[in-house]
């Protein structure tokens, strides 16, 4: 085991094997090219969205859920669902049990211990709490369907192409 692991230092300070320093997380998480979400915060996807409007995918999640995890490893890198959300909307990650206070258009969210969970998912979530939930966002910045569960990535499609032609 020591001398695998002394191999591979070996080659990764001779020049045997290359890494770019200067690489973002999204180039070295994409190292074969598939194309990547741009997962923005909250905040952020609602300024783009005053000024280019597009609806907003807002994944609601919590790092213990194993259903969670699955949407992120079969859905959201998804070629297809990619490049549907890429095209189509601005895509949140929503972490459930944040501590970090969030605000949005003057009023501030923080997490609640009596909830177990961030003000901002349960008014989102209209108190459902149910991981992971997908909330979608119109061009007016208001809730337009909120859908709980692990979804399937052709059923996901479908269902971001119908959103997409809604008004």
């Amino acid at each position: 085991m020591r001398i695998l692991f002394f191999l591979l230092l070996v080659l990764f300070t001779s020049g045997g094997m290359t890494f770019r320093e200067n690489s973002s997380e999204a180039e070295l998480a994409n190292l074969d090219n598939k194309p990547a979400l741009q997962w923005l915060t909250l905040e952020e996807a609602l300024v783009k969205s005053k000024q280019h409007p597009k609806k907003i995918l807002i994944d609601v999640y919590t790092d213990w859920c194993g259903y969670c995890k699955k949407m992120d490893k079969q859905v959201y890198q998804n070629v297809a669902v990619v490049d549907k959300l890429n095209r189509d909307f601005y895509v949140v990650k929503l972490n459930a049990e944040s501590r970090q206070p969030i605000t949005i258009n003057g009023t501030t969210y923080r997490f609640k211990p009596e909830y177990k969970a961030h003000e901002l998912a349960v008014a989102l979530l209209q108190g459902e709490l149910s991981y992971p939930s997908t909330v979608f966002l119109n061009e007016q910045q208001q809730v337009m369907q909120r859908v709980a569960g692990y979804i399937p990535p052709k059923d996901f499609l479908q269902g971001l192409e119908y959103i997409a032609t809604q008004k």
